[in-house]
């Protein structure tokens, strides 16, 4: 069984910075793609915006490039989601998840198999 657990969300104002963690548990593979979608209020499905492989490659949606860095320390098994400028937009709550092994699925919400719970990330003056 595999547990991931997301921290670090809040409130902030526009222009703040967040980093948000997400930390595995159970029977984690590190030869895992992992990733980060948001579900902003009233939308029914998850945006997928960052991911990185187990190699350390990156992708990111067009709304978030520049602003949102995505990393992972596979000592700890965390990954971490470095936001900054954030935008009134930005509203959501944020899930990290992990994929299948060896392969990487980008952004495709459908393809990853474990999910944490999500942390509320609020950005308003």
């Amino acid at each position: 069984q595999v547990n991931l657990l997301e921290s670090g969300g809040g409130s902030v104002e526009p222009g703040g910075s967040l980093i948000l963690s997400c930390v595995g548990s159970g029977d984690i593979n590190l030869r895992r793609c992992m990733a980060w979608f948001r579900q902003a209020p009233g939308q029914e499905e998850r945006e997928g915006i960052a991911s990185i492989d187990m190699n350390g490659r990156t992708t990111y949606a067009d709304s978030v490039k520049g602003r949102f860095t995505i990393s992972r320390d596979s000592a700890t098994k965390t990954g971490y989601l470095e936001m900054n400028n954030l935008k009134p937009e930005d509203t959501a709550i944020y899930y990290c998840a992990t994929g299948p092994l060896y392969r990487w699925v980008k952004l495709r919400a459908d393809e990853y198999e474990h999910w944490g719970q999500g942390t509320q990330v609020t950005v308003s003056s």
